[in-house]
């Protein structure tokens, strides 16, 4: 036969589909184990053939016949291997369930790079909580989740990182709040809502310690909070949680005010599933708390409805939806020396606020690998609130992220521009209408050098405008103004990995923080004193520095990581609130200079108790606060004092150590489950708070004594028992302050007497 015909001929059979049948065929789909969602992206090798999952999670490759080692991998997932046969013109079919990685180092992050990435590459100090904590101990609403988290302590409301913020009734905040990556402050007063945020929804919360204003802007100055919501499941979830506590009679008989102990009743309700190409996340939440304060109580209820929409393999829209409507009565301070969980006079406060915010958003990757997301959301806040306290708000944000991955380079970037703009109408405030505007634009980098080292540069620039129409206060008349301010922000960081679980990171990043115009223009009274305006307050900024090590491990049963951090805060122009005189009574000041410096000490991890699976979060946080500008030199009569004599003055310690601070704080969570039987118990530890405002031990009735007599700080213990009938019900069993300590977080307001709760979840 000639040759060209040979050729042909072999051509002719190679491309043949006889020929093509010799190949086998592997297809299948790649979920978690324990949720039933599809993992998208998860890479599938078999010698040098391979694929990635799509986003269904499904997977086909061909190859030719033989005996292969089949390896799948998901980042922050355990490596599934396994030997295969395939044999010629075979067609497999094979569905795999990836368990997640047991080790804490690899749990995934998104908040510090605004991508995902494992915790121990993280170059700045990141805490992350997950919802199982959250729902064995019952913490229904975020600000009492956080008391789990180590170096995080809230103080009526609000958040305090490693010593960076203090207590201020109700008007700045030191800590971004945000929910789903987006700020959920109320921005005129700076105040976070704790109970707008769906808890029978929770994701992932992750914290951020440390200035942070590169990365999210205002109010970032001390720290983040991300609270992220649950995605939905290829495997339809529903899950029913009913709740009751009941409080004990406290441990002095005189502040026992009730013949029926006060209860509370809650419960949420709570579904996902994915219909087709759309996900949906549906839940409500419903709370009526009698406190163990007089005449204070809580009643509302939620309705949360997170949509995401899969328009191609490349675009994802969606809508989240968040209604909250209730009323609430609480006072600022004891009534006196035998009364102290009833209010004084003046001091009860009733509001019935209505609150939502609507949520659009868009994802969409370009033919390049680019990712583009547009972030928006509108949030109106309504409280009605006696004694001409009303304020009423509204916000719209609107984000614009675009996001680069080089591969080659091992180099991600990270960019976007962001616009905020809001009215604030509020009796609180002179009655009139305040208009704000916020612009920034921010650029990130992430740079992996080889396999060890990890370095990040960031960069954001802040434009705020404030317009106040003017307005008269009972004291003195304010004049209308626009104030404008720009200001650059930067931050540094790397991670160096020295060993398989060994990380050594330092970080620097400077903070920044616009007053709200709470602090700027609240006038108001409480019992016996005045709050008035400060018109000429101006911004605060800073830095905040530290070194760390994450060190994991896995000995004698127990596996986790430890971690220390050497940190220094420093403020310039720190925002203060202090008294003046008995007509303008409280105004919020820039009070100078101060540095925090510390240790902050968390150990996290699993072993086993006698054969019982065990987890453990705990840790210790040292601070050193400090004025730098401070003497107690005797003001002259008629003077003016200084900035650092007021500072002194206004303190009721003589020791230069900022206000509302504890040095020594830890705090330990434990939990082992036997069978169908799960037992834990917290421990909680605050030093004494040294200094206060000075007023308040003349002002609130027995304050000095109260202080005198509790001055070895508070330790408060919780006990839990849970039972599991079923895979699907848990009933649980709940005794918090079980030692009955009578204790205060800031003054003139008793913590919870010893109470006892019961919890039934079902799933």
């Amino acid at each position: 036969m000639p040759k060209p015909i040979v050729f042909f001929c072999w051509l002719f059979l190679l491309g043949s589909p006889f020929l093509q049948a010799q190949n086998a065929q592997i297809s299948g789909k790649i979920t978690d184990r324990n949720s039933g969602e599809a993992l998208i992206g998860a890479n599938i090798s078999l010698g040098s053939n391979g694929a990635a999952s799509d986003e269904q999670g499904q997977y086909n490759i061909s190859l030719p016949a033989g005996t292969y080692t089949l390896k799948i991998s998901y980042l922050g997932y355990q490596t599934l291997s396994e030997t295969i046969s395939l044999a010629a013109g075979q067609a497999l079919q094979r569905d795999f369930a990836l368990v997640e990685e047991a080790a804490i180092l690899q749990t995934l992050t998104f908040t510090s790079g605004r991508f995902e990435k494992k915790l121990g590459s993280e170059t700045v100090t990141m805490e992350v909580l997950k919802p199982q904590l959250i729902e064995n101990s019952n913490k229904f609403q975020l600000d009492k989740a956080l008391e789990k988290i180590p170096g995080v302590n809230v103080i009526d409301g609000q958040a305090n990182i490693r010593g960076g913020s203090g207590f201020s009734y109700g008007a700045g905040s030191r800590v971004l709040l945000l929910l789903d990556d987006m700020p959920i402050l109320q921005l005129d007063a700076g105040f976070p809502n704790w109970n707008d945020i769906p808890m029978e929804n929770v994701g992932q919360i992750e914290v951020i310690k440390g200035a942070a204003s590169a990365l999210y802007g205002s109010a970032a100055m001390n720290g983040i909070i991300n609270f992220r919501t649950a995605y939905a499941t290829g495997q339809p979830e529903t899950k029913l949680a009913l709740f009751s506590s009941i409080v004990d009679k406290p441990l002095a008989e005189d502040f026992k005010w009730w013949d029926a102990a006060p209860l509370t009743l809650g419960g949420s309700l709570s579904h996902k599933q994915q219909i087709g190409k759309l996900d949906l996340v549906a839940s409500t939440f419903w709370l009526r708390e009698n406190r163990h304060n007089q005449e204070s109580y809580t009643r509302y209820g939620r309705l949360n409805l997170n949509t995401r929409y899969r328009l191609s393999e490349r675009t994802t829209f969606g809508v989240n939806l968040n209604f909250n409507k209730g009323n609430n009565q609480n006072f600022f301070f004891w009534q006196s020396a035998n009364k102290k969980l009833s209010p004084f006079q003046g001091t009860l406060s009733t509001n019935s606020p209505t609150r939502f915010n609507i949520d659009p958003h868009l994802t969409h990757y370009d033919k390049n690998g680019n990712r583009h997301r547009l972030l928006t959301r509108f949030y109106r806040v309504e409280n009605r609130v006696s004694n001409n306290r009303s304020n009423f708000s509204s916000q719209w944000y609107l984000e614009y992220q675009f996001q680069r991955r080089w591969e080659a380079a091992d180099l991600t970037l990270s960019s976007g521009a962001v616009m905020v703009r809001s009215n604030t109408d509020a009796e609180l405030y002179g009655d009139t209408t305040f208009s704000s505007r916020n612009l920034a634009a921010y650029l990130d980098l992430e740079k992996k050098w080889g396999k060890k080292l990890t370095t990040t540069l960031g960069f954001r620039l802040e434009d705020n405008l404030l317009v106040n129409p003017g307005f008269r206060s009972p004291i003195e008349v304010i004049n209308p103004s626009r104030e404008m301010q720009t200001k650059p922000v930067f931050r540094a960081g790397a991670n160096y990995q020295l060993g398989e679980y060994s990380y050594l990171r330092a970080s620097w990043g400077q903070g920044y923080r616009y007053p709200s115009i709470a602090e700027k223009f609240i006038v108001t009274n409480l019992g016996t004193f005045n709050i008035s305006p400060s018109p000429n307050l101006g911004s605060e900024t800073g830095w905040s520095t530290e070194i760390g090590i994450k060190q994991g491990f896995k000995a004698a049963g127990f596996k986790g990581f430890v971690d220390l951090a050497l940190f220094r805060t420093q403020y310039q122009d720190m925002i203060e609130f202090n008294f003046l005189s008995f007509q303008r009574g409280f105004s919020a000041l820039n009070t100078g200079e101060v540095r925090i410096q510390g240790v902050d000490l968390s150990i996290i991890g699993q072993l086993n108790v006698f054969g019982f699976p065990t987890a453990i979060t705990s840790g210790y946080l040292f601070i050193d606060p400090r004025f730098l500008e401070f003497d107690t030199t005797p003001q002259q009569p008629g003077v003016t004092p200084t900035r650092a004599q007021r500072n002194a003055i206004g303190s009721s310690s003589t020791d230069n150590v900022l206000k509302y601070r504890s040095r020594h704080s830890a705090k330990i969570d434990w939990q082992t489950d036997i069978k169908r039987f799960s037992i834990g118990w917290a421990f909680n530890y605050q030093s004494f708070q040294e200094a206060i405002d000075r007023t308040f031990e003349f002002i609130i009735p027995d304050m000095k004594n109260f202080r005198l007599a509790n001055d070895n700080g508070q330790w408060v213990w919780d006990v839990r028992l849970a039972y599991h009938p079923s895979k699907r019900l848990k009933v649980s069993l709940l005794a918090n302050n079980i030692t009955n300590v009578t204790y205060a977080l800031r003054p003139g307001l008793l913590e919870s007497p010893r109470n006892f709760g019961l919890r039934v979840d079902w799933r």
